[in-house]
């Protein structure tokens, strides 16, 4: 993988947000080393009441260094974020829409990832709503667990959802579409499916 594409681009805060209601918000980021903090890049998908998903994706300068295993993983280098904005603009752009919706993560990395980033820079997402795929997709599909798991890579193949792994922007749009895929087979919604304890299973 490769994120060359990024060399002439600008802040990339520049482009357009998703605007408008969305029924939830899946979130990911991509980190520069073992750090929770170093946060190098966030994706979301935003879900609109219609099911359609709109996506959006900045590179993070971290201000920290990157570790080779992580370059490795997402291929985004210090020379991808030298122009890029620190984890403070991108709040500053984000949280307004992120702050007032329920968010999806596919695992607790990411909300452990923006509460460390938030922690670093004396930010506030404590107010933040967040749901897990993860516990949606072991609601959906029970089977998968002791075969492969409920992570990303598995379910990629599983559910036969196309999606760059590693991307943040990708893969926020690959736990959008876990949960949609997940509602439809359940016959209930998200927030029903999160709101049924680990050992219960949803029911209408």
């Amino acid at each position: 993988m490769t994120f060359s594409k990024w060399g002439s681009r600008r802040d990339h805060l520049e482009a357009d947000l998703p605007a408008g209601e969305f029924r939830f918000i899946a979130l990911d980021v991509e980190t520069s080393c073992s750090d929770p903090a170093s946060i190098c890049q966030i994706g979301i998908a935003c879900v609109r009441p219609d099911n359609r998903i709109e996506t959006f994706a900045t590179l993070v300068n971290p201000r920290m260094r990157f570790s080779a295993f992580n370059v490795q993983l997402h291929g985004i280098g210090p020379e991808h974020v030298v122009d890029a904005p620190d984890f403070a603009a991108a709040f500053a752009r984000l949280a307004p829409l992120l702050s007032r919706h329920p968010l999806i993560q596919h695992s607790g990395f990411d909300r452990r990832a923006v509460n460390a980033a938030c922690a670093v820079t004396a930010l506030d997402a404590s107010g933040w709503h967040w749901g897990d795929s993860v516990k949606i997709a072991r609601c959906a599909w029970p089977e998968f667990a002791g075969n492969g798991g409920h992570g990303l890579g598995y379910l990629k193949k599983q559910l036969g959802l196309a999606f760059e792994h590693h991307d943040a922007g990708e893969d926020a749009r690959a736990a959008a579409l876990v949960v949609l895929q997940a509602e439809e087979r359940l016959g209930l919604s998200f927030d029903r499916i999160l709101a049924a304890r680990p050992t219960q299973k949803p029911s209408a």
